[in-house]
């Protein structure tokens, strides 16, 4: 979301949003790099988390995982979907004992927050050998109060699904949603043709659909919005920007183009084991993971159109 709120014009953070947005070490010692520039391409980590206001329990899921790879040069950028069902080894940590389970399993064996997103990490450094640049934790209630300040988002619904969790129906057609209505759509799986997969790309819909409604909003000529989004921006994000400066960060990607966004899922298939539904990779991700470890993922998404679409 910062770096969509850089594409809509911002070329600076003041020091006062600065103090707004919450830093930690989210990332696992073994799962950061060791580098503090942004020269080459870069990966960061995206959590989403359902936590609701008030909530400090240990409980909480990982609604949302995504590997943000931006090849060099930044001017485009590769949002991978982890499957929230995926089989893997989670290591120990914060009390937990390790062994195989669902990798939207491991933000809350960690206890969730700081603890839980650096277990994830280390579970995703275990599977795909990726070291990170950098991560966000975001909470599912500020998503909804910055979609509502950007005035809403327009949505292209292409089946039509009924929430399991409002009753809510969405007709297909493209469509102006504001924040409740957006969360609710894209967290649906249920009576989907490609279920999770379908929900993943969703998601990296509204991603896309939130930096074209804050290229739109004009942020610069409003400066009172730009103030309450900046704000409901800094209140529900966490990061851990490894070092870097988050100015230096906004400034780097203040180039990359809503256009040149790519969503990507990992190569996978649904499987049932010992009656429990998973998700296991296929040939070990069929080279994705070798790909965002180097500079080849351009060429990756080439020859796997399958796996990839433009958002």
């Amino acid at each position: 979301m910062l770096a969509g709120l850089a594409v809509a014009g911002l070329k600076t953070l003041s020091h006062r949003y600065d103090r707004t947005v919450t830093k930690e070490q989210l990332l696992a010692t073994d799962a950061r790099t060791d580098r503090t520039d942004l020269d080459g391409p870069l990966n960061y980590l995206l959590v989403g988390s359902d936590r609701r206001p008030g909530d400090s329990g240990p409980d909480q899921r990982s609604d949302t995982i995504l590997i943000v790879h931006v090849p060099a040069g930044q001017r485009e950028a590769y949002l991978v979907s982890i499957p929230r069902d995926l089989l893997v080894a989670i290591p120990p940590g914060n009390g937990f004992g390790g062994g195989q389970d669902k990798i939207n399993a491991a933000y809350e064996h960690g206890g969730g927050g700081q603890a839980g997103a650096q277990l994830l990490s280390a579970t995703l450094h275990r599977l795909t050998g990726i070291r990170f640049d950098g991560a966000a934790l975001i909470e599912f209630s500020g998503f909804r109060k910055v979609i509502d300040l950007l005035g809403g988002v327009e949505m292209c619904v292409d089946t039509e699904v009924r929430s399991i969790h409002t009753n809510r129906v969405f007709p297909t057609g493209c469509h102006q949603m504001d924040g409740a209505q957006a969360l609710d759509y894209v967290r649906q799986r249920y009576d989907l043709p490609g279920g999770d997969y379908d929900r993943q790309h969703h998601q990296q819909q509204l991603l896309r659909a939130m930096l074209d409604s804050a290229g739109k909003a004009d942020l610069r000529s409003n400066p009172v919005k730009l103030d309450q989004v900046l704000r409901a921006v800094g209140g529900s994000l966490t990061v851990d920007t490894n070092g870097v400066p988050l100015e230096d960060l906004l400034l780097a990607l203040r180039a990359l183009p809503p256009d040149g966004m790519r969503g990507v899922q990992v190569p996978s298939s649904p499987q049932t084991i010992d009656e429990v539904s998973y998700v296991v990779l296929d040939n070990g991700g069929n080279g994705l993971f070798e790909a965002l470890r180097g500079t080849r993922v351009p060429v990756w998404a080439q020859a796997n159109p399958r796996w990839v679409t433009r958002l």
